[in-house]
């Protein structure tokens, strides 16, 4: 194993062919700026001035398998082929500033049919467009939320069929990795915990069968997805709720789907109960990637409120995870890599752009 010192944020991190720059990923964060599933001029500027900051590895926000898979009208999507163009011209920018391109595959599932957060967030009324949501039982989010209708056997094959196709068009626009979604209390998370997952069948009951529909989808997904491309898979590691998805949960769905070709978990929590109780603080879910790292032998991304250069420096070198994962922290400051170089003095590795050179020293 490779000595723990030489580990560090801005070390090289291989994940099958791919080699990415360092240990800095760009959170997948929902934009709200798309129509019909399109990709904007918002989405080149947004994505691509985080590869020009010096991330290695850039997220989209959750993208859509279907229209009805979205969480409000304005996601971005990929069930159709006219998708992919405008993705192709902004995955091209991204690898040319040396960051590889990266799309997170969802379906929002019960959570489905809101409106953005500026435009009140709530589940969207019949005259503002409102669709059918759909879950692994008739539960609701919580209060105030549509019932969803119970998903069929047919219909999950149906899903999983849709998630295959996106996977398809993520190559072709030009994605070197893949994500699935399986967190915040979206779908294939619904699946998971047995607080939204009530089925009977073979999709329900025991922690076998709950883990069925994300086992059978990451197999079908692996099957089209490039051998020598990485295929990460986000998870909700607790619900933080009595009688919930727990994190020893998490670290037996690592162990079954790392020998199906999952080669990275980025750990996460919540989002399936509206009124859980999350302790938040710096780097709170960082325990979690260190857990799924130790238990189950797999290599993980941190995200949480992670902010410090020297927090996530210390997350990777003390193996705690292979990577982080930022999110509100690359809203505010999109060269912080570069800035974080430069105060771990490792200012060989920041990968200025030619035009911004004059501004390095």
């Amino acid at each position: 194993m490779t000595s723990m010192n030489s580990i560090h944020l801005f070390s090289r991190w291989r994940l099958r062919s791919l080699e990415l720059r360092n240990r800095i990923v760009v959170s997948p964060m929902c934009e709200y700026s798309s129509t019909d599933g399109f990709a904007s001029d918002w989405h080149l500027v947004h994505l691509g001035s985080r590869a020009v900051g010096g991330a290695a590895l850039v997220f989209t926000e959750a993208t859509a398998v279907t229209p009805e898979g979205r969480i409000s009208p304005d996601d971005l999507g990929l069930w159709s082929d006219d998708h992919v163009p405008m993705l192709r011209r902004i995955t091209a920018f991204i690898r040319e500033h040396g960051a590889a391109p990266g799309i997170q595959l969802a379906h929002a599932g019960r959570k489905a049919s809101t409106a953005a957060p500026w435009k009140g967030g709530k589940p969207l009324s019949p005259e503002a467009g409102a669709w059918q949501v759909v879950g692994p039982s008739s539960i609701a989010f919580a209060d105030g939320y549509p019932v969803p209708r119970e998903l069929s056997p047919g219909e999950i094959a149906g899903v999983v069929a849709a998630f295959v196709g996106a996977a398809r068009r993520a190559h072709a626009a030009g994605f070197q990795v893949l994500e699935l979604h399986a967190a915040h209390g979206y779908l294939l998370h619904e699946f998971l915990s047995p607080l939204s997952n009530h089925r009977s069948d073979a999709y329900g009951g025991s922690l076998e069968n709950r883990m069925r529909f994300l086992v059978e989808l990451a197999t079908a997904v692996r099957a089209v997805w490039p051998g020598e491309l990485p295929l990460f898979v986000r998870l909700s590691a607790t619900d933080w709720v009595e009688g919930g998805w727990t994190p020893s949960d998490s670290v037996a769905l690592a162990r079954r789907l790392a020998p199906l070709g999952v080669d990275v978990f980025d750990c996460s929590s919540g989002g399936n109960v509206a009124h859980a109780q999350i302790p938040l603080g710096p780097g709170y879910q960082v325990p979690f990637a260190a857990q799924l790292r130790a238990e189950a032998g797999v290599a993980t991304a941190a995200v949480g409120l992670i902010t410090a250069p020297e927090q996530a420096d210390h997350i990777v070198r003390t193996g705690q995870a292979d990577a982080v994962v930022l999110a509100r922290e690359l809203l505010r400051h999109p060269y912080w890599p570069l800035e974080a170089a430069r105060r771990l003095g490792h200012t060989e590795a920041a990968p200025w752009p030619n035009q911004y050179l004059r501004a390095r020293l």
